[in-house]
């Protein structure tokens, strides 16, 4: 009798220990997931998950997992610096203004929670910084003029084998040395220099300019909306430029399922194309083959958005979400839930950058 209830007691002992680990494998398998401002709240719990937030090895394990868009960071017309969380309860960082940098800036571009803004000082230059830790870097200067206001693209790809954050920039400018040409320079933090690329794109005129403000990076490549409509773009590993035809230049560039998508209005809906064939220009006549598939309707809820039928602009868009400004405030969409949400802040003619509240390293 006394040995057929040792196992009762065995197991007893067992599910006693999976409980009182529960809180350890939610310390080491869940809080990674979580956005920084959530984080610093769970410093208080206990001095281990205190000591596990603190850890480089965390921050690195974070800067992996949490990826998701947390908020916008937005340059008025005034030129102040902002940030408008999705959640203002999960996502915040210390200084919105960005007054820890040494001098007032202009950001540029945003890249899974680092910043790549531009001084206002004379030599106009280059930052890149986490506004979470207040980390920052001031970059060499380039040898090249990039112009007034640069077409500037910040790639950071977490990766797991790298805990020293690694970065590229690349910013397409007009030729000094051809008409009607657009070359790229390129920054790379492994050798914390700039170099330009030996492509050179010709036929840009006026019209086929990049849009600096319309640049996005999608797998490897790099793509501009130009005035005329067209899309530049530009092959980081081939080192390799295209133009690829688009006829409505009031679309907006967006990464959707790891593929280039275009965004535009329609009456009350907005439609969302992905790029499928970039080649389709050089297939035989009569090919059914397009540049452009899988379009997609978004309708927005008239009861959160109001009726404002063709009078907003959509600001950002990826595999989550869509956002998009009407008379001053932003909406988000969830492409899951298909669930339409108001985001508290103003958003007047701004420059609006995505951003992820990330703990990542400089």
């Amino acid at each position: 009798m006394d040995r057929g209830k040792r196992p009762d007691r065995s197991l007893a002992a067992l599910n006693s220990k999976m409980y009182m680990d529960l809180k350890d494998i939610i310390r080491e398998h869940s809080l990674s997931f979580l956005p920084a401002k959530s984080l610093f709240k769970f410093n208080a719990v206990c001095r281990d998950w205190k000591l596990q937030i603190s850890s480089p090895f965390f921050a690195h394990s974070q800067s992996l997992f949490c990826r998701s868009t947390s908020g916008f960071f937005i340059q008025s017309l005034d030129g102040s610096p902002s940030l408008i969380p999705i959640d203002p309860s999960f996502c915040g960082v210390p200084d919105p203004l960005l007054k820890f940098l040494p001098e007032p800036v202009d950001i540029r571009s945003s890249s899974n929670g680092l910043l790549c803004c531009q001084g206002r000082a004379e030599d106009k230059g280059y930052y890149i910084c986490n506004p979470v830790t207040q980390q920052w870097k001031k970059l060499p200067k380039s040898n090249v003029n990039h112009g007034p206001d640069p077409a500037i693209v910040l790639i950071f790809e977490p990766s797991l084998l790298n805990f020293v954050a690694e970065y590229k920039i690349i910013c397409a400018f007009r030729s000094t040395d051809f008409g009607d040409a657009v070359e790229f320079d390129i920054y790379s933090s492994k050798g914390n220099s700039w170099e330009v690329a030996g492509e050179i794109h010709f036929g840009a005129r006026a019209t086929r300019m990049p849009n600096p403000k319309s640049g996005l990076h999608v797998n490897g490549v790099v793509y501009w909306m130009t005035i005329s409509g067209s899309i530049l773009a530009f092959d980081l590993t081939k080192e390799r430029s295209q133009l690829l035809q688009n006829h409505d230049s009031r679309g907006i560039l967006g990464e959707f399922s790891g593929k280039l998508c275009k965004m535009n209005v329609f009456g009350n809906s907005v439609s969302l194309s992905i790029l499928d064939n970039v080649h389709s220009n050089t297939m035989q006549m009569g090919s059914q083959t397009k540049m452009w598939a899988g379009k997609r309707q978004v309708v927005l809820d008239s009861n959160i958005v109001g009726n404002v039928a063709g009078d907003y602009s959509v600001l950002h868009v990826d595999s989550n979400m869509l956002v998009v400004r009407s008379q001053g405030k932003a909406f988000w969409y969830d492409f899951k839930s298909r669930a339409t949400k108001c985001i508290p802040g103003e958003f007047h003619n701004s420059r609006c950058l995505p951003y992820v509240n990330s703990l990542v390293s400089l």
